[in-house]
């Protein structure tokens, strides 16, 4: 054993110490690996680096941005509607058929790509079913590694083991060989998940900033004394109110009310928009009002061409897409301090109206458009929700305290679902039947979501999550340095040696525990390309059939489940869910040990060792 394979197989243990100790943030402990293996001469510069422009890591990247691209045009939304109203507030059964559909997925084309789908339909159904988001991720994750486990195409490891079957002039796997096997672990995997593992789980919900721990519409409503306050009405053709605009009618200054957004129909739909001070009413718009009900009353007797709508959830829905409140307090340097809100112009301005003043954590009653603003002041504004999203940039006057939860569920470029659809289905196209190589497939896919203003670029940069990035091109060079050292070939020769006179099933779980081991490190592909001649050649030279080793050995690098970088689908979910390492330990391990139970017991059943 030379000096090299020593350095390289102590540095791998020492960052899967730090890991597991969750002292260190796992993409800092990736970066240490990355000079440790330079500095120590392990590898090169340039061979160290290589990870960032790895095909994996631009195509985790990129998925990213198509899953804000799901998000944004309403389309993770419709899937988790569905999913929901299959599946009910029933916790066990949204994670059932959650697993499922995804696993159902991945058999046919990327897993990678189905979970990049799913995320943000997974954190939608997370809100809507009050499900913390990281009891619905990581199992799905993994849906997702053993969908793979059900076709010949589900996996490269499977392609790679049936591939040297046929190189060396035997019958390779056919498209279902692996479904009998892969099915009972995915069936097993899934009870165990519903009745044991979801509780190995964390309890706090996720990441900081769930919207499970924000404030609703409905919260924000009731601190400011405005609940049972909203109304809506409908202008007649015989209104006055009709070709003026709303900074013309002054309703505000009239009769105390505060008019938020409207209603208009366009090619048969109603749609929603913010009230600006340009905006003209026309016969048939429905307003939306915010006031005392004397207030409101005082309006319909005064204004003719007016009657009050009733407000059905339906049109609640529909509102909410598009008309949204948010809590804002005022800064010590804010020009706004001193002066009314009529001074302020605070409409003009940003497009969004006070609707609310909390000073000492008391509402204001009365005519508080009048009072003078002072530091502290909480507002209570409303208005359309992109008006809303740009207070977050905001920083010299307010900073904004609570943007209330239903914002992550608001899809700002729902007219443009059907171009997302297609791009997606496109893309999957392209990745299963093999037409351009993934990544490729998926770069064409999220510029064809900025081009189909699905997203745009800012959306798109700010939706990759860089921890996960950093992670994945921090190890993957520690693959490329345990193949250049020759330490993972000594290991696994020495291991098939080792275990090749206790019999057929002790060579079966070694080939398994060494495949699985070395799949949350390196890619396991890789794992399946170095593993599997080694298999075929221990089992020649025992005289035994090599179908139930490279069974095993392929079933073996779909299991990883044990760390965040031992897959791309582990590493999509790792920052949505809030994840640290040992959560996928204690999740992982079981797993693999279920696994690989489950395939020696069926595999030399399916597969005969003679």
């Amino acid at each position: 054993m030379t000096g090299d394979i020593l350095l390289v197989l102590g540095l791998l243990l020492a960052t899967i110490l730090l890991f597991a100790s969750d002292r260190l943030r796992m993409d800092f402990v990736a970066i240490l690996v990355l000079l440790a293996l330079m500095m120590s001469g392990l590898l090169a510069p340039k061979e160290a680096l290589a990870g960032f422009g790895d095909p994996l890591v631009v195509l985790i990247a990129g998925l990213f941005v198509i899953g804000e691209g799901l998000f944004r045009t309403g389309v993770a939304f419709a899937i988790g509607n569905w999913l929901l109203g299959v599946a009910g507030n029933s916790e066990t059964r949204l994670l059932v058929l959650l697993m499922l559909v995804v696993a159902g997925l991945s058999a046919f084309m990327s897993n990678t790509g189905a979970v990049a789908v799913f995320i943000p339909v997974a954190l939608n159904l997370s809100t809507k079913a009050n499900v913390p988001a990281n009891r619905l991720l990581m199992p799905m994750a993994f849906a997702g590694s053993l969908g793979g486990m059900l076709t010949l195409i589900g996996t490269p490891p499977n392609l790679v083991v049936s591939n040297l079957l046929s190189r060396e002039g035997m019958t390779p796997f056919n498209f279902f060989s692996f479904t009998p096997v892969g099915l009972l672990i995915l069936v097993v995997t899934i009870i165990f998940i519903v009745l044991i593992g979801r509780f190995l789980l964390p309890k706090d919900g996720g990441p900081k900033g769930n919207a499970q721990d924000r404030l609703s519409l409905e919260d924000l409503i009731s601190a400011y004394g405005v609940k049972d306050q909203l109304f809506r009405l409908c202008i007649e053709s015989d209104s006055p109110l009709v070709g003026q605009t709303l900074g013309q009618v002054q309703l505000r200054t009239r009769f105390d009310v505060i008019v938020i957004g409207l209603e208009r129909q366009s090619r048969g739909k109603p749609v929603v928009m913010p009230a600006l001070i340009q905006t003209e009413y026309r016969a048939g718009d429905i307003i939306y009002l915010a006031g005392t009900e004397q207030r409101v009353a005082e309006l319909l007797r005064t204004l003719a061409g007016m009657r009050r709508l009733t407000f059905e959830a339906q049109q609640k829905q529909i509102v909410a897409q598009e008309l949204g409140l948010a809590e804002v307090l005022l800064t010590p340097r804010s020009r706004l301090v001193g002066q009314t809100i009529k001074d302020a112009h605070f409409r003009e301005r940003y497009g969004l109206s006070v609707l609310g003043i909390l000073r000492m954590g008391q509402p204001m009653r009365g005519d508080f458009l009048a009072t003078r603003l002072d530091f502290g002041d909480s507002l209570l504004v409303g208005g359309g929700w992109r008006h809303i999203d740009l207070l977050q940039a905001e920083q010299t006057d307010f900073s904004v305290l609570t943007i209330p939860r239903e914002m992550d569920e608001v899809a700002p470029y729902r007219e443009r679902a059907p171009w997302a659809l297609a791009i997606v289905a496109g893309m999957l196209g392209l990745m299963t039947f093999d037409i351009l190589p993934s990544v490729t497939a998926v770069l064409l896919a999220g510029l064809a979501m900025v081009l189909a203003r699905c997203v745009t670029m800012e959306e798109a940069y700010k939706s990759i999550n860089w921890q996960s990035i950093i992670l994945i091109a921090g190890m993957l060079p520690m693959a490329t340095a345990l193949n250049k050292t020759g330490a993972l070939e000594l290991i696994v020769t020495g291991l098939v040696e080792s275990l090749g006179t206790l019999g057929p099933i002790a060579l079966m779980a070694g080939l398994f525990v060494l495949t699985s081991v070395f799949s949350q490190f390196i890619s396991n592909t890789a794992t399946a390309v170095l593993v599997a001649p080694i298999a075929l050649g221990a089992a020649t030279s025992m005289e035994l059939s090599p179908y139930p080793f490279l069974m095993a050995v392929a079933l073996a690098a779909s299991t990883a489940f044990s760390t965040p970088m031992a897959s791309p689908v582990n590493t999509l979910v790792l920052g949505p869910g809030g994840y640290r390492f040992n959560d996928f330990v204690k999740m992982g391990v079981p797993l693999q040990l279920l696994a690989m139970a489950l395939t020696l017991l069926v595999v030399p059943l399916i597969f005969p060792f003679r």
